[in-house]
Parts: structure tokens; C-alpha cells; sequence
């Protein structure tokens, strides 16, 4: 199976890179193959320089999991039902990631999240994100 890669990133909400700022979102260039990746990279990095909370990264994947699209979708609910974000906002979506990215993601924001009993997170496929599962 071929390799392909992305550059995905954007501002952030602060130094940790790992939640996107409040009215951005996640940015995906790509497919490309590695060397071109690495010439993507180099020009948003290039364009950012000054501004210490926007970051690109190189993610490679398997061609066929690309296809699949997994996201992480959730954050804080409302009430332990877990049927309403809390505050009316909407859930936090990061992805599409491989199946593997996708579980290694939903590891560290429920490590990260694991004394709010009110914080979940799920995997979903991008057909059961489209439908609103």
C-alpha cells in the first residue's frame, strides 16, 4: 500500500497545538506524496513565521485509510445524557484521520479530560459524522 501525506494544522488555541482556536478550523492540503508534503510545509510554515500559535504538520497514512476518514468528535456536554454540548457550542471535530490517528487522538484528549465526568469523546466514521450519529 502507498504512502500518501498531508499537511494539516492551523491556529491554535494555545502552545499545546492540540485544540484548534475558538473560530478556526483544522486545515488539510494534500494528498501529496513526501516530497511534496514536505514543500507544502515549508511555505505555510514560511507564511506564519510570526505568529507562534499557528503550526503545520506532515501526517502520513496509508492511501486506503485516508479514505475511511475516522474523526474524534465530542467535548463537553451539558448533562451526563451527552446529547448537548455544553454552553450551546457545537462538538469539537478532529480528523479525518486513519483509523490508528483517530484512536490515538481520542487517547490523549480523554487522558487528558478524565476527571470531568461531563467530557466525552467519541470515534465516528465521516459517513456517521455526515449523518449526525
Amino acid at each position: 500500500m502507498a504512502k500518501t501525506y498531508y499537511v494539516v494544522g492551523g491556529e491554535y488555541a494555545d502552545t499545546s497545538f492540540t485544540v484548534i482556536a475558538p473560530g478556526h478550523v483544522e486545515e488539510h492540503f494534500g494528498p501529496f506524496d513526501e516530497h511534496e508534503a514536505h514543500i507544502c510545509w515549508r511555505a505555510l510554515t514560511g507564511k506564519s513565521v510570526d505568529n507562534a500559535m499557528i503550526r503545520y504538520f506532515i501526517r502520513a497514512t496509508e492511501q486506503e485509510t485516508v479514505e475511511e476518514g475516522w474523526y474524534v468528535v465530542g467535548g463537553e456536554y451539558a448533562d451526563n445524557s451527552f446529547q448537548a454540548i455544553a454552553g450551546g457550542r457545537k462538538p469539537d471535530v478532529f480528523g479525518p484521520f486513519s483509523r490508528k490517528e483517530a484512536l490515538d487522538k481520542w487517547r490523549e484528549l480523554t487522558g487528558r479530560t478524565v476527571d470531568s465526568a461531563l467530557t466525552r469523546y467519541d470515534l465516528c466514521t465521516a459517513e456517521e459524522l455526515k449523518r449526525g450519529d
